[in-house]
């Protein structure tokens, strides 16, 4: 009997596609039951999930994970756009399943990635399929602005304020509440530091129902200016429609704003006060550079993910230490129960750059170009370059022998076109300057001791139950892994290329 197993996937939780799911499900099992020799392992199911990214997509990563301890040698599949609406990932994943001797099935498609044919036929669909959620993605961006310039809000509801079908109303105990603590900061003249003592003396709760105040929360409050009654909209923006990660709006993106949108909850005359005051105090109050270390947000917890937080603490002898601890286990909430102290991580981003297999020139020049932000291999861009002209050869003959229609091969060459004048433009971009070679062999020799490098190199750590740290520098595919600090074998990841 061969194993099989099946993947599928809805883009959201509404009702109509919940009987998509469980028709999909339904669908997977009868096609079993039609092979005899085949037996169902397992239907991977993720509901709710986008289809350009498979980070967030538990049921696949997990599917993945089954396929190499090897539980199954066969994946159905509905259709390309169903495993992954990402050029990408779809490659990187199929390649990697057919190394495994495990095969995927795209039924609507008829793909069977064993075939010969399959990766240039599996590219087409995916980038079809990728096109559409970047149009589909451009769509709702545009319906979404045009809704905000009416006035639309999107948001949660916040102190003072209620949310429901994009209509701010006001919420009067939480209003009185926003009252006070901009009288308390524009009249009084209290400190955000003492406001929030005073609030959680008295038990008063956060919109969220936290007991805590803290006075970073205070201070964005009061620069909140739905209070004064206007509405400042895109203060974040998606750059990305295959990752939806947001970033914070410097100006990349227009803001939308709105005056005298909806009803105040303070005067306009309370809110220049404030704002004044905000900013009058800004200037006297020296900004701590003690709290922003070379490690800080760079260390993740591999139990709840949350972020690692700095803890100095002072010897009898007077030296001062820093260690990092789960933000989320100091407030009982992680059971980690892990410290992992700033020396310790740094010896360790020392014995991974120092594994690197380079030679002291090589590591060097590696240094040097990534101080200089240049992270992109010339060599890996030729290469890239050659590949491409070589699949719009491979195109053109598929278009020749009618196994594409012309919309589709307008469709690749249009994106194999954009790849090359990307390429190009990184090609004839200039080399950077070259830091002087003693400069950066001081620093090799005391990575340790350098925030600089610690700063531009690391990407992450994440510490792992069973006393286990795994260490991720930028532009390099390994994670370097540590058990009480001694290396373990790095683990490779996954190749895109």
């Amino acid at each position: 009997m061969i194993s099989v197993a099946s993947y599928c996937r809805v883009s959201t939780d509404k009702e109509d596609q919940a009987n998509s799911f469980a028709a999909q499900q339904r669908y997977f099992s009868q096609y079993v039951r039609q092979h005899p020799q085949w037996e169902l392992y397992r239907i991977y199911a993720d509901e709710g999930i986008t289809g350009t990214s498979t980070k967030r997509r538990a049921a696949f990563q997990r599917m993945i994970q089954d396929a190499k301890a090897g539980k199954f040698r066969i994946i159905l599949t509905k259709e390309v756009s169903r495993f992954s609406r990402n050029l990408l990932d779809t490659i990187a994943y199929t390649r990697q399943l057919k190394a495994l001797g495990v095969s995927v099935l795209f039924l609507t498609d008829g793909i069977n990635t064993m075939d010969p044919d399959a990766e240039l036929r599996l590219s087409i669909m995916a980038s079809i399929a990728q096109e559409e959620s970047r149009r589909t993605s451009a769509r709702v961006k545009w319906g979404q602005t045009r809704q905000m310039e009416r006035g639309v809000v999107f948001g949660r509801s916040m102190l003072g304020y209620d949310v429901n079908n994009g209509i701010l109303s006001i919420n009067p105990e939480g209003a009185r509440l926003v009252q006070r603590i901009f009288h308390l900061y524009g009249v009084e003249k209290l400190s955000t530091t003492q406001i929030a003592r005073m609030l959680e003396q008295e038990g008063v709760r956060t919109c969220s129902g936290n007991p805590h105040w803290s006075s970073s929360y205070l201070v964005k409050l009061l620069k909140n200016e739905k209070y004064v009654g206007d509405l400042v909209q895109k203060k974040t923006y998606t750059p990305d429609y295959l990752s939806h990660a947001k970033r914070q709006n410097h100006g990349e993106e227009p803001f939308i704003t709105l005056t005298n949108h909806h009803i105040p909850i303070i005067s306009r005359e309370l809110w220049n006060t404030v704002q004044q005051e905000l900013a009058q105090r800004s200037k006297h109050t020296p900004h701590s550079r003690s709290v922003h270390y070379a490690l800080s947000g760079k260390i993740k917890c591999g139990v709840c993910g949350s972020t690692f937080v700095a803890r100095r603490r002072k010897h009898q002898d007077g030296r001062i230490s820093l260690r990092w601890a789960c933000a989320s286990s100091i407030r009982g909430g992680c059971n980690i129960a892990r410290i992992l102290r700033d020396d310790d991580a740094k010896q360790m981003f020392r014995q991974a750059l120092f594994a690197l297999e380079l030679s002291h020139s090589g590591l060097l020049t590696s240094i040097v170009h990534l101080l200089h932000g240049e992270t992109y291999d010339r060599e890996q861009a030729e290469r890239e370059l050659v590949r491409i002209l070589d699949r719009k050869a491979v195109l053109l003959d598929a278009y020749a022998s009618g196994h594409i229609t012309k919309e589709e091969l307008a469709l690749m060459k249009e994106t194999y076109d954009r790849k090359l004048t990307s390429l190009e433009q990184r090609l004839q971009a200039p080399s950077p300057d070259i830091i002087s070679e003693e400069a950066t062999e001081h620093i090799l020799k005391h990575p340790e001791a350098s925030d600089v490098l610690c700063r531009l190199l690391v990407e992450r750590i994440t510490v792992c139950p069973q006393r286990v740290v795994e260490l991720k520098l930028y532009h390099l595919p390994m994670r370097f892994r540590f058990r009480d600090g001694a290396p373990l074998a790095s683990e490779q990841e996954m190749d895109y290329t």
